[in-house]
């Protein structure tokens, strides 16, 4: 029983944990946290984009142009999180990547583009990444930083970190928005 215990735990760890852990995630700095959210802020960021009209769609597309199907044929790392607004998916580039030595889609529906730097409210939670579990945290974080004076500048984002075979309870995801921010 214990060495089923043991390969239960690697395998999910290995399976869950361990390959989130392997993919490049932009860097960040905390400026301000509470028992409900915190306040991060980033710096500015390359990603290949397309318009989010069906989710699968939008993946296929962006993993398409990582894969290889750009000007470079080059393959580009996976990076984490996939972010998603009603509008929009976004993968983030490694940080090798900038203005000038950015691979050009081939694909008309995916553009690059950079996310300026700024100031960003960001709650965790895990499960599924399902639309209800995120406009759920989403719609708490925008009350928590309405209640504490915050002008929130964007739409929420949706941040998912892990793959579709990763179980339920080892996710991690993010709503978060822009906000403006006064030190």
């Amino acid at each position: 029983m214990k060495h089923l215990y043991v390969l239960l735990t690697l395998f999910i760890f290995y399976s869950g944990i361990g390959s989130s852990m392997a993919y490049e995630e932009p860097s960040f700095a905390v400026v301000q946290a509470n028992e409900a959210y915190e306040i991060r802020y980033y710096n500015e960021r390359i990603v290949a984009q397309t318009r989010n009209t069906n989710q699968n769609s939008g993946f296929r597309k962006l993993f398409n142009y990582i894969s290889g199907k750009n000007s470079n044929s080059e393959k580009i790392a996976m990076t984490v999180p996939v972010t998603q607004t009603d509008n929009l998916m976004q993968f983030y580039l490694p940080i090798k990547f900038d203005k000038g030595n950015t691979p050009i889609p081939t694909d008309d529906d995916v553009k690059i583009s950079t996310v300026p730097g700024g100031h960003y409210a960001v709650i965790k939670y895990g499960g599924r990444s399902s639309d209800s579990n995120f406009l759920k945290h989403a719609k708490f974080l925008r009350g928590a930083l309405s209640n504490d004076g915050f002008e929130i500048l964007s739409e929420p984002i949706k941040a998912t970190y892990n793959g579709p075979f990763t179980p339920s309870f080892l996710r991690r995801n993010e709503a978060l928005f822009l906000i403006k921010w006064s030190s």
